[in-house]
């Protein structure tokens, strides 16, 4: 008699969603650090077995890293959709301030930034984090520069304004704010960070 049951295939599938696993698990790195969060905290976090992760990934920072690239891309598509929506060089300027705005307050506030929290933690420590971190802080300081400069272009910006120079303050603003609303700011005071900041263009 010819079985009509199905062989398993080689090579098990994955057990877990990979990308819903690691949204999981960035919220716990933004809150407790990299050097704080344990295997088992991840293991609970996202769902899944430790054997299950140690199959998909090499290590805790293997992790992380995968985390990271997920959390920027991510990141970077919102940023910048928020931003095109601006007519002007200096509406885009204060699309992108409150964007980083936005997330400083409240629960997402106090949760911290991943980037952020890897560049004070980690940056100096592990090679493959400490390059991410800079080509995404230069990314973000010529991506400011860009849009101070078509605002000089359209008139919205003072022409007599540093690009370079207020660029990379502006980038300072922003990463500031993810640290500061680690304390507990309100949306109010965060937005009138980003008020004082405009004041740089004219």
């Amino acid at each position: 008699m010819v079985s009509t049951s199905h062989a398993t295939p080689r090579g098990r599938p994955r057990e877990f969603d990979i990308d819903a696993a690691l949204d999981k698990a960035a919220r716990v790195f933004s809150a407790q650090g990299y050097h704080a969060t344990s295997i088992t905290d991840l293991t609970r976090a996202m769902g899944v077995a430790q054997g299950s992760l140690y199959k998909a990934f090499k290590d805790k920072q293997a992790v992380f890293i995968a985390v990271f690239d997920r959390f920027k891309a991510q990141r970077r598509t919102a940023f910048e959709a928020l931003v095109a929506e601006g007519a002007t060089g200096r509406e885009q300027i204060r699309n992108a301030l409150l964007f980083y705005a936005e997330s400083s307050h409240g629960f997402e506030g106090r949760q911290g930034c991943l980037i952020i929290g890897c560049a004070v933690e980690l940056s100096t420590t592990e090679a493959d984090v400490a390059d991410r971190v800079r080509f995404s802080m230069a990314n973000d300081e010529a991506f400011l520069r860009l849009l101070i400069q078509r605002g000089q272009d359209d008139g919205s910006v003072a022409a007599t304004v540093p690009a370079e120079g207020v660029a990379r303050a502006l980038l300072c603003l922003m990463k500031g704010m993810r640290i500061v609303g680690k304390t507990g700011r309100t949306r109010e005071e965060m937005v009138a960070a980003v008020d004082a900041a405009m004041r740089m263009l004219d």
